[in-house]
C-alpha cells in the first residue's frame, strides 16, 4: 500500500509520505482512486453548503476545495503550460518557459479563464446527476492524466512527473481503468461511460499535441491534461444528463 500513500501524498494535501520523496510509477495506478476520494469531499461540502447557500456560491466553494485538496497542483501545471506554450516559439523555448517560476500574461488570462468556467460549472451541475458527477468527475480526470503517462515519453531526463514515467507492469493501466470504469458506472449509469470515453480520447489527443509542441510530456502537462479533462467531463454530463435521462440512470441511486 505504499504506493496508495504516495499517491495521496504526491496529488493532495494530505501529509501521508515523507517530504521530498519522489512517487514511483505504481502510483499513479491509484490515481482515480484519488480522485474518487476527492469527488467524495466534494460531494459532503455540497451537501453541507446546499442547505442554505445558493448554487453560484456553492460553486465557489466547490473550486476552493478542489484548490486547496490538491495544492492547486494541477491548475499550476496548467498556469505553465499557458505561458509556455503560447509564449516560446520552439520546443526549447517552452520548455525553458515551463520551468521558469515568474507568471507571464497568458497563465493570467488562462487561469481566469479556467477559473470562470470551472466555476459556472460546478454551479450549474443538474440535481438529478449532481452526485454523481461530482463523485466522478475527477476520476475522470485523473485516468485521463494516467493514460498519458503510459502513452507517450517524458520530455526531460528529470522532472516531478519523471519518477511516474517510468516503464511498469501492465496492471498500473488495468488498475485504474477498471477504477475509473467502476465509478462511471455506478454514479452516473451507462452515461458515465460515455463521458470515459470522451475524456479518454481528449486527453490522449492533447496528450498527443503537448508533445508535439514540448518534444514530451513533463510533469505541468500532466497537471493540464487533467484540468481540461475535468472541463470536459463536467461540460459533457451538464450538457447531456438532462436530455438522455436514461443513459443516467445509476443503479447505486
Amino acid at each position: 500500500m505504499n504506493s496508495l500513500r504516495h499517491a495521496f501524498g504526491f496529488l493532495t494535501i494530505l501529509p501521508v509520505t515523507p517530504a521530498g520523496e519522489p512517487p514511483g510509477s505504481a502510483a499513479r495506478a491509484w490515481f482515480p482512486f484519488v480522485g474518487l476520494a476527492l469527488g467524495a469531499a466534494l460531494v459532503g461540502l455540497d451537501a453541507a453548503a446546499r442547505e442554505g447557500l445558493p448554487p453560484i456560491v456553492i460553486g465557489a466553494l466547490l473550486l476552493c476545495a478542489l484548490l486547496i485538496l490538491t495544492r492547486a497542483l494541477h491548475a499550476e501545471g496548467f498556469l505553465d503550460c499557458c505561458d509556455g506554450l503560447f509564449g516560446g516559439y520552439t520546443a526549447e523555448d517552452r520548455l525553458r518557459i515551463l520551468r521558469d517560476t515568474h507568471v507571464g500574461a497568458f497563465a493570467v488570462i488562462g487561469g481566469a479563464a479556467l477559473i470562470a468556467v470551472k466555476w459556472s460549472l460546478l454551479a450549474s451541475t443538474p440535481d438529478d446527476a449532481r452526485i454523481g458527477l461530482l463523485l466522478a468527475f475527477p476520476v475522470l480526470s485523473r485516468f485521463g492524466m494516467l493514460l498519458t503517462m503510459v502513452a507517450f515519453r517524458y520530455a526531460r531526463a528529470q522532472g516531478v512527473g519523471a519518477s511516474l514515467q517510468q516503464d511498469g507492469p501492465p496492471w498500473h493501466v488495468a488498475m485504474g481503468l477498471l477504477t475509473a470504469v467502476s465509478a462511471s458506472v455506478v454514479f452516473l449509469g451507462p452515461g458515465g461511460l460515455v463521458l470515459l470515453g470522451a475524456v479518454s480520447v481528449a486527453a490522449l489527443g492533447l496528450g498527443r499535441w503537448l508533445v508535439g509542441k514540448l518534444g514530451g510530456m513533463t510533469g505541468d502537462a500532466y497537471g493540464a491534461v487533467n484540468e481540461l479533462s475535468e472541463v470536459l467531463a463536467l461540460l459533457l454530463g451538464i450538457a447531456l444528463a438532462p436530455a438522455l435521462p436514461d443513459l443516467f440512470s445509476a443503479p447505486i441511486w
